[in-house]
């Protein structure tokens, strides 16, 4: 459920999205809130400026949780972003631990929107194979 405190953070979401759409770059932006709601980091995508595919907004802010909260505080922690993370971001999020993501515009309205953004193609994977020689470095690892 999203309560009024939540939309007041996801308006600011927006308004980080709108202020890198002035800084040109593209329309999003978002949020981390602490446990109190307090405010503890934001980021807007600079994928353009920075050449790097890999930054999103939600993705900068997932992996500096990552670096930055113990599992306690991360899973007490929520996410408001002005879009819906695709799947990398959504991925990130996971493995940082946050415990809640809150988005303004889901991926379905922002392909209406523009519909280039739902434009990605399908890439082929082949696999599973060679497990007797892929299976030696993880049991490796996780044995010690």
């Amino acid at each position: 459920m999203i309560t009024p405190e939540d939309e007041a953070l996801l308006r600011r979401a927006v308004g980080l999205a709108a202020r890198a759409v002035a800084q040109g770059d593209a329309p999003y932006g978002s949020l981390l809130a602490g446990p109190g709601g307090e405010v503890l980091a934001e980021a807007h995508n600079t994928v353009r400026r920075d050449n790097d595919i890999s930054a999103h907004p939600e993705l900068k802010l997932a992996r500096w949780a990552a670096r930055e909260l113990d599992e306690a505080t991360a899973a007490r922690t929520t996410m408001y972003t002005s879009c819906q993370p695709c799947g990398m971001c959504a991925g990130g999020i996971v493995r940082s631990g946050l415990g809640r993501v809150v988005y303004a515009l889901s991926t379905e309205q922002l392909v209406e929107l523009n519909p280039a953004s739902g434009a990605w193609p399908d890439v082929v994977q082949d696999g599973p194979a060679l497990l007797s020689e892929a299976r030696v470095p993880i049991e490796d690892y996780y044995r010690s």
